[in-house]
């Protein structure tokens, strides 16, 4: 038995297949957990979606920027955008089956010493906080009410967090957080349009995970969500997007002892 965390697949259902074969992926008796963005910019979210739904029992998956931004294009509520590859997904006949799996999926997991989101943390969260404010989400998306939070999801203010938020802003914070966050500044004030390499992070910010009074520091955070750092294992941060979509590779890594398993793109997969 083992478990693998899975870097961000973003429809590349043919590069995922390739890496399940290579890690010798049993479903009877290994676990997958996945970072997020299942769906879309690569050429099949559908098929992806599909296997993941269909192996249910055997998945771990938390949602990312990308997942919740097929959900509002589902719904109707903006609509999809140039580079978007969810028409095969949104036209399926068992799309409601699929999106209801996926807007039931998690924000944020721990499991041992584990804590699993798509994006970041803000440095004031402990990982039993994150928890916690990823279950508020949650349970929004999970109620007969998604579809407001889903109308009041996008924005990028508040920019940060404090304890007395309350409502559409503490929810838009807590999402914006676990799905979308690279840098902030030292007191979590978050930044969104910045998509560059570690060594460009602008003057006045960092990388969410550097920063040294960080309360999740304890615990070992898996996440995607940033291609261009590429693969990165620090001994309490693992970063797993290794730009499978942009014709990098995707990666798995064993939890057990940290072992790296890593496929090409395969051609199927390739964007035009």
């Amino acid at each position: 038995m083992a478990t693998y965390a899975i870097g961000d697949i973003q429809g590349c259902h043919t590069s995922l297949q390739h890496l399940l074969t290579k890690i010798q992926f049993d479903p009877a008796v290994d676990k997958l957990w996945l970072v997020g963005d299942l769906v879309n910019r690569g050429p099949d979210s559908l098929a992806v979606l599909r296997w993941a739904k269909a192996h249910q029992d055997s998945v771990i998956a938390v949602l990312g920027n990308h997942d919740l931004h097929a959900l509002v294009v589902y719904e109707g509520m903006v609509a999809a955008h140039r580079m978007d590859t969810l028409d095969a997904l949104l036209a399926a006949p068992d799309a409601p089956s699929l999106f209801e799996w996926l807007r039931w999926q998690r924000l944020a997991y721990a499991h041992d010493d584990y804590l699993l989101a798509h994006a970041g943390l803000l440095p004031q969260w402990t990982a039993v906080k994150t928890l916690a404010l990823a279950g508020e989400v949650e349970q929004v998306l999970r109620s007969e009410h998604y579809l407001d939070f889903l109308r009041h999801m996008y924005g990028n203010q508040p920019n940060s967090w404090h304890d007395d938020l309350s409502g559409f802003d503490r929810l838009r914070v807590i999402t914006n957080s676990l799905t979308r966050l690279r840098i902030c500044t030292a007191d979590g004030e978050m930044e969104f349009k910045f998509k560059g390499k570690l060594a460009d992070v602008p003057q006045g910010y960092h990388a969410w995970f550097d920063l040294p009074a960080r309360a999740s520091r304890d615990s070992t955070v898996i996440f995607g969500h940033w291609s261009a750092l590429g693969l990165m294992l620090k001994e309490r941060v693992i970063a797993l997007d290794t730009g499978c979509l942009w014709g990098g590779s995707l990666t798995a890594l064993r939890l057990q002892d940290r072992q790296v398993f890593q496929v090409p793109r395969a051609a199927a997969d390739a964007i035009g």
